[in-house]
């Protein structure tokens, strides 16, 4: 659209509609944290000096506006009106917002001649002036928030970040979801951010084997469950089965050690002898092998293993459950060993099938980390469902499969 050039904000708003013969429907993309509770667009304020915007969504800034953006900035999440479990139209949305650009480099023009003092005729990406491990372009676009001077009624442009001032940016985790801002960076072209949770994991695959054994996959309905599992919760979903640059397929081997899986697979197949070791502390490491000797487990805290073979007989046994459902569910609990979580409810085997004591008594804990729930449940519990409950999505701790 074509904006005047003499004024600074723009109002934009952002509706989803989902198409349908009896009536297109409006879905819900807000947080509901305005005055109007039935709304399900998000409306923004954006600007054309600064290239950033505010409103229903914005870069987190605690000092102003006096609540995180959970959703992240440039993501809108409508299960932050707390409507998880309701059916309330709840979509999750991914956009930007551009303007034309001299250069190329996405910095706007003011920005460039007024606050970086660069030529914004020259574009300036990849630069790193003050040598701090992020460029130009992700300061400038994380670095950014906008501050209230509520004595003289005024909005002001702050800035966190100098392109050419040394910052630590090792060190910097504002999400707590123990990746620093250099691998925010470095993962920043898959969509990280750095004030909003995010967990990567890398998936290696099993080929199959010669004498009909099928190769080991986690299904596609699988994955799309766990992302939306995780996405509700604001914690982003980045599973990398081959589109980020690892999981591969890796050869067949009818029974495998968990000592080789921790020595010889993770150092071959993850690290890549060395090649890929910025990856260790950003993604954690899936395996889906044929038989590892169990269903699954964790090998250390940021590695487990599922194997196909017990799972695909699970998935025999349960055939009233989707086997989605099944590989998910136990993707899920072994992923959150490396997410520490940790009750008198996880993996207690009291809680199976058939009628032990802890089988009724953990029952309010619906979790997938509950041996009751695990293969149908693709899900943590909240906390929410009376004694003997817990709360795992509130206690997981991002940063466990670091240390």
């Amino acid at each position: 659209m074509n904006v005047p050039d003499d004024e600074e904000f723009v109002n934009i708003t952002i509706q989803l509609w989902d198409a349908d013969v009896m009536g297109d429907k409006l879905c819900d993309i807000d947080n509901n944290y305005d005055e109007y509770p039935k709304s399900y667009d998000i409306d923004l304020i954006y600007s054309i000096k600064s290239g950033h915007w505010f409103g229903d969504d914005y870069i987190s800034n605690e000092n102003f506006w006096g609540y995180p953006d959970l959703s992240g900035y440039g993501r809108a999440n409508g299960c932050d009106d707390n409507s998880i479990y309701q059916d309330n139209r709840d979509c999750e949305i991914w956009f930007d917002i551009y303007q034309n650009d001299y250069d190329g480099d996405g910095i706007p023009y003011w920005v460039e001649a007024n606050i970086f003092n660069t030529n914004p005729e020259e574009d300036n990406r990849g630069e790193d002036a003050d040598g701090d491990g992020v460029p130009i372009e992700w300061e400038w676009k994380w670095g950014h928030y906008y501050e209230w001077y509520w004595w003289s009624g005024r909005l002001e442009d702050a800035w966190l970040y100098s392109p050419f001032i040394w910052e630590n940016h090792s060190s910097m985790d504002y999400d707590n979801d123990g990746l620093n801002n250099i691998e925010e960076y470095l993962t920043s072209q898959w969509g990280s951010d750095p004030f909003r949770k995010d967990l990567f994991i890398e998936l290696d695959q099993m080929e199959g084997g010669q004498n009909g054994e099928p190769a080991s996959i986690l299904p596609e309905g699988s994955k799309d469950m766990l992302r939306t599992a995780y996405d509700k919760h604001n914690i982003v979903y980045h599973l990398d089965d081959g589109c980020m640059g690892g999981g591969e397929m890796i050869p067949f081997s009818k029974e495998v050690s968990g000592k080789t899986l921790r020595e010889s697979y993770y150092e071959k197949y993850f690290l890549h002898n060395g090649e890929n070791e910025w990856r260790k502390g950003v993604f954690h490491y899936a395996l889906i092998v044929y038989d590892a000797g169990f269903n699954g487990y964790a090998i250390r805290r940021d590695e487990f293993q599922i194997s196909s073979k017990y799972i695909e007989e699970k998935c025999k046994q349960l055939f009233f459950v989707d086997r989605n459902i099944i590989y998910a569910s136990v993707f899920m609990h072994e992923t959150g060993h490396s997410l520490a979580i940790s009750n008198p409810g996880v993996d207690n085997p009291d809680t199976m099938y058939p009628w032990k004591l802890d089988y009724w008594k953990y029952r309010p804990y619906k979790s997938c980390m509950n041996y009751r729930y695990t293969y149908i449940l693709v899900d943590y519990s909240d906390g929410s469902h009376g004694m003997n409950d817990f709360d795992d999505w509130h206690d997981l701790d991002l940063s466990y499969f670091d240390e």
